[in-house]
């Protein structure tokens, strides 16, 4: 697959073969790529929710009233699950979300969103995610002249300083490295904006991982 390669100012920078067993998969596994997703968003949670149990209410573990003779509800201690403030019969802890998936199956999951892209022509190359200064109004003209709003930029093996500060204020637009390109960054975006270093890189990724897809 060739594809144009385009400066920020949408000029013609020459062109860009795009290895068919990474962009050119024609089955999507919509499986895989939701499996990825389902991983790394687990790996986010941070699993610190934490409500208190009986035993760690600070509450009197004292018989409230006597058995009988009062008319109202037998009760025990005020640190009862029945009462407003009492702890919880079955209290949350802390957890660990994040479960296990093979390299395999990442490997492959990302090979097939980013051929999802290729193949709904939503990628775009670009020579170079560089600026000469931290302009945001600058920066956003050369989107609009790309016809870019909502894109992941992989920009490189290191962001531009100048392009990172310039894009930070600019809402539905996130800038990568080379090594942060992932597939739930990918799909949550319009268009993945990749410069020729990246497509290089990406390539050189996925040398010996061209199985199979």
């Amino acid at each position: 697959m060739k594809l144009d390669v385009l400066t920020l100012d949408a000029g013609k920078a020459g062109s860009v073969d795009l290895d068919d067993a990474i962009f050119g998969i024609p089955e999507i596994r919509t499986d895989i790529i939701a499996r990825m997703v389902n991983y790394q968003l687990a790996k986010r949670r941070g699993g610190t929710s934490k409500t208190l149990s009986r035993g760690e209410v600070a509450r009197t573990h004292s018989k409230l009233y006597k058995q009988k003779g009062t008319g109202q509800a037998r009760h025990g201690a005020a640190n009862a699950p029945i009462f407003r403030g009492g702890g919880h019969a079955h209290n949350i802890m802390p957890r660990d979300y994040s479960h296990d998936l093979t390299k395999k199956v990442r490997a492959m999951a990302l090979r097939h969103a980013l051929s999802s892209k290729a193949g709904a022509k939503q990628i775009i190359v670009i020579d170079a995610a560089k600026l000469d200064a931290p302009k945001t109004a600058d920066l956003k003209k050369k989107l609009a002249k790309l016809g870019v709003e909502n894109a992941l930029f992989i920009a490189g093996a290191e962001v531009d300083d100048n392009f990172a500060l310039a894009a930070r204020n600019i809402p539905n637009l996130d800038v990568l490295p080379n090594a942060g390109l992932n597939v739930y960054d990918i799909l949550r975006r319009k268009h993945l904006v990749l410069t020729k270093d990246a497509v290089e890189a990406i390539n050189a990724r996925f040398a010996d991982k061209k199985e199979a897809a």
